[in-house]
Order: structure tokens, then C-alpha cells, then sequence
């Protein structure tokens, strides 16, 4: 593969922005400095002032394969992703079959061979009857275990106390979770449907799956945890409520300990709360619910004050003629990686993150928290998975959507920020206008 140097850009890498060049080769960031000449034969790539990023790491997606092919699969859904600057990604495990032993986590990383357009890993997913599994995964086959403590999919329903205990007590891995309190939400369900009947609707959604199910769910992660010394990192957190549950400050601290329980929250909270029901309805269910402007606030402080450590999509495609059934039908979660890192970059314009703080919740602290061996970072002798990022507004239309859903819940916002081109090992798959090439995705290292 020739070289390519890329000059006279911003790069934004470990809470610094400094201008100067960077050069690839063979797939991986071969120098950075102030000037890196280029050599005969190298591309070369005029970032004209540019900010030049490391590639995101999105530690949450819903890729639907194997399974629910009509509503995305690896190859559709990672086009997507690398189109909006997300380089690598970690799958969920509640495909069809669930992903609840090492030969279902080995099949999936057989399908994306050859077929992901950016670097993948996936999830282990616990049950109640698959104990043996978790506690016997080489840790360097996944991520992370994933624990659903809420109503999900199929097989994945963890409520047994003992068996919970049991997962905290011997996962080899991190513990992620997706806390909501299911009886807390069959409860509230019952009582809207009573109240509402056919009326019920999306605008009911953040009361039905509410705070208070969030937050009793997130206490009891987070007491087995402390129990257990065990890793624990929490998906999704939807409300302020629950962010006086975590401990401020750094992922890493300067010497070099980690934080052993850790948040997480996703791009639709930071840029929907409860009045755009009224617009989008059962576009924007999701679970756990967008909830208030309030939250929404608040979200956005935690990341600037480091309670909440990671920035991610929790990108789940569903058909629009799925969206479009009646509230109690119609399924959660919408589709997000293509946009989510200019949504993110809109609140660098409005001034309410820098644009060192997105890259270190999207990037960096992906990497650190999941021990991603050479990626998240623009430093020499790791992989260039990098984005560069265009000042240039655009308007998001339904017919530029790659997700195979073919729709998305940002359609005619304007961004000030766009895409202009994607790297993923060294090679550029997204040139700002259409994806390039063929996939070349690679398995995901865990140095552990």
C-alpha cells in the first residue's frame, strides 16, 4: 500500500489540539510532527487547517446479525459507521440466536471477516443458565460480558439474585450493563394501559420505562460490584438521577490506576429529550427512554466533569414500517452511528464541549476502558483509523442514509460539521461522498 501523508492539520489526540503532519505506513501511523515531507509516490492529503481525529470506538451497537437481516447486518451497518467517522465497533449479543457461548461469539467473528468495513468485537451475553460460559471466556476473545438487569430479548433476562451474584463474583472480563428494573416497568405499564388504552403512545414512553427504574437497577450493579471488585461498566445512563451514583474524574489516573466502575451515556440523550415525542414518536423509543431537557442537561455536564466516562450510539436499526406500528408494538432503539459523531461535534459549536473532550469520551476512553490494543489514539506505531472532519454544513437527508433501515431520526437537522474522509488501517474507506473500496475491518486486540 503506498504511503500517504496527510499536512497541515489539526490534530486532536490526548487532550491537545496542535498543528502539523502525519504520515502512514503500512497500515499504521508511521510519524507525527510539526512537518513530515513527503517522499516520491506518497499520496499526499492537504488537510487545509482541518481537525484530523482518531478514529471513534463505538462500545455499543446493535449490528442484527445473525438473525434480523431486514433490519441491518454487519456490512450495512458498519458502511454506516465508518461514514460518520466511527472506526471501530463492539456488537451486542442479543442477535438471533443470542450470543451466550464461545462458539456463537467465534461465528459472529467469522461473519464479519472480509464483509466489516471498520474493526469489530463482540460481546458475550449472559443468561441465567449459562454461568459455565462466562466464567470459562478467554478474555481476550471479547470486550466485555454483557448483563442485561432489564427487560430484553429472547434468553437474556438476568433476575436470578444468585446467578447475578455469581457473574459479578467471576467474570474474567468487564461487566456491562443495561440497567432497568423490570418489575418497576411492567408495573407502569399496566397502570398506562389501564389509564390509556389504545391512546397509549411514545409520550408515555419515559414514564413508563422511568427514572426510577433506571436508578434501582443501576444501584444493585453497582452494589454487586463494590462487593465484588469487579469491573463494571454501565450502558446508557438516561438520567440525572443516576449520575450522583458515580465517582468523578479521570478514566486513568497519572499513575496509571483505573476507575473500576464507570458510566456511559449515548448520543440520542445528549440531542433529544421528552418534547420531541410530540414530532418523532416511536422513532425515538428507545430503552432506556429519552427522558427530560433536564436530563439532557445534565448528561452534558457529567461528560465535561468526567462522571460519565464514555460517549457511544447504542445504534439499533428497526424498519420504518416496524416504527410505525402502534406504541405497545412497535420496537426500541434507532438507528445513530452515520450521525452521531457531528451530532456530537454540534455541541463543540455551541460551544458546550470541546472538541478534545468528544474525542476523549469516543475514542480514547473506549480504548482504555476496554484495553483495545493499538487504536483510539493518534500516536506513532498504532493503526491509522482516522477521521477528518469538514467545517461544512449539510442537512441529513433520508436518501443518504447507508444503515439498511433507510432512515434516520436526524433527517432535516442541519450539522455544522460533516464527515470528509475515514481511514481504517491505513486505508481510506470514506472520502466524504461515498464509501471506497472494499472492507477491510480487523478483529479487535484486548491486551489483557
Amino acid at each position: 500500500m503506498p504511503a500517504t501523508v496527510i499536512v497541515n492539520a489539526r490534530l486532536v489526540n490526548e487532550g491537545r489540539v496542535i498543528e502539523g503532519d502525519l504520515r502512514i505506513e503500512n497500515g499504521r501511523i508511521a510519524r507525527i510532527a510539526t512537518e513530515v515531507r513527503p517522499q516520491g509516490g506518497d499520496t499526499v492529503i492537504d488537510a487545509a487547517g482541518r481537525w484530523l481525529l482518531p478514529g471513534m470506538i463505538d462500545d455499543q451497537v446493535h449490528f442484527r446479525e445473525p438473525g434480523m437481516p431486514h433490519k441491518g447486518d454487519i456490512a450495512t451497518e458498519s458502511a454506516a459507521a465508518v461514514a460518520g467517522g466511527l472506526t471501530s465497533f463492539m456488537d451486542m449479543p442479543n442477535t438471533s440466536p443470542p450470543t451466550l457461548d464461545a462458539a456463537a461469539l467465534e461465528d459472529k467473528y467469522q461473519r464479519a471477516k472480509g464483509r466489516a468495513w471498520g474493526n469489530y468485537g463482540f460481546y458475550l451475553g449472559a443468561s441465567n443458565d449459562n454461568l459455565d460460559a462466562v466464567r470459562t471466556l478467554d478474555p481476550k476473545t471479547a470486550p466485555g460480558i454483557k448483563v442485561f438487569m432489564g427487560a430484553s430479548t429472547g434468553n437474556m433476562l438476568v433476575d436470578n439474585p444468585d446467578t447475578l451474584d455469581a457473574i459479578f463474583r467471576e467474570a474474567p472480563t468487564p461487566i456491562i450493563t443495561h440497567c432497568e428494573d423490570t418489575p418497576t416497568i411492567d408495573a407502569n405499564l399496566a397502570a398506562f394501559q389501564a389509564r390509556y388504552g389504545d391512546a397509549l403512545s411514545a409520550e408515555h414512553h419515559p414514564d413508563i420505562r422511568s427514572r426510577e427504574a433506571c436508578v434501582k437497577s443501576t444501584q444493585l450493579a453497582l452494589s454487586l460490584a463494590r462487593r465484588h471488585g469487579t469491573r463494571l461498566h454501565v450502558l446508557h445512563i438516561s438520567t440525572a438521577d443516576e449520575l450522583a451514583l458515580f465517582t468523578p474524574g479521570p478514566l486513568v489516573r497519572p499513575d496509571g490506576a483505573r476507575k473500576r466502575i464507570t458510566a456511559e451515556t449515548c448520543i440520542h440523550f445528549l440531542r433529544f429529550d421528552r418534547a420531541d415525542y410530540a414530532r418523532l414518536g416511536n422513532l425515538i423509543k428507545c430503552n432506556p427512554a429519552i427522558k427530560d431537557a433536564s436530563d439532557r442537561e445534565a448528561l452534558i455536564k457529567a461528560l465535561v466533569d468526567d462522571v460519565i466516562d464514555v460517549l457511544a450510539t447504542d445504534h439499533a436499526p428497526h424498519t420504518l414500517e416496524e416504527k410505525e406500528k402502534p406504541y405497545a408494538q412497535a420496537p426500541s432503539g434507532l438507528p445513530l452511528v452515520q450521525y452521531a459523531l457531528v451530532a456530537a461535534l454540534e455541541l463543540v459549536h455551541e460551544k458546550r464541549l470541546d472538541v478534545a473532550r468528544v474525542v476523549q469520551k469516543f475514542a480514547h476512553a473506549p480504548a482504555q476502558l476496554f484495553d483495545v490494543k493499538e487504536r483510539g489514539y493518534l500516536r506513532e506505531g498504532y493503526w491509522a483509523d482516522l477521521v477528518l472532519v469538514d467545517d461544512e454544513p449539510f442537512t441529513v437527508k433520508r436518501e443518504d442514509v447507508l444503515s439498511k433501515c433507510g432512515w434516520s431520526p436526524f433527517e432535516g437537522a442541519t450539522f455544522r460539521s460533516r464527515i470528509g474522509a475515514t481511514w481504517v488501517n491505513g486505508r481510506m474507506v470514506w472520502n466524504g461522498e461515498h464509501l471506497v473500496g472494499t472492507p477491510i475491518g480487523q478483529r479487535l486486540e484486548f491486551a489483557r
